[in-house]
């Protein structure tokens, strides 16, 4: 089992920045890839960014080059840098780890809106 705790989610103006935290404990060994899913209201959970334990990254188009995914091995946990928000980023965000035999675990979940 792998549990994951997420920090850092808020309310910011537009063009503003946040950084999320997504902590891992329990089973990490089995952790291979680590990211971040949103779901907006009436909208289906979607992939923000994705990182490997090798550090290979993949971005949704929708925020390459404003967001950055990051992982610290020696510290179980994974970030996201988000910068030049849109109200368009406006969802829950949630964090993901995947397990080398296909086992997704999720977090609770941190509230990040994006209003003036």
């Amino acid at each position: 089992q792998v549990q994951l705790v997420e920090s850092g989610g808020g309310l910011v103006q537009p063009g503003g920045s946040l950084r999320l935290s997504c902590a891992a404990s329990g089973s990490i060994f089995s952790i291979n890839v680590m990211g971040w899913y949103r779901q907006a209201p009436g909208k289906q959970r979607e992939l923000v960014a994705h990182i490997t334990k090798g550090g290979s990254t993949n971005y949704a188009d929708s925020v390459k080059g404003r967001f950055t995914i990051s992982r610290d091995n020696a510290k179980n946990t994974v970030y996201l840098q988000m910068n030049s928000l849109k109200p368009e980023d406006t969802a829950v965000y949630y964090c993901n780890a995947q397990t080398v035999i296909g086992h997704h675990y999720w977090g609770q979940g941190t509230q990040v809106t994006v209003s003036s």
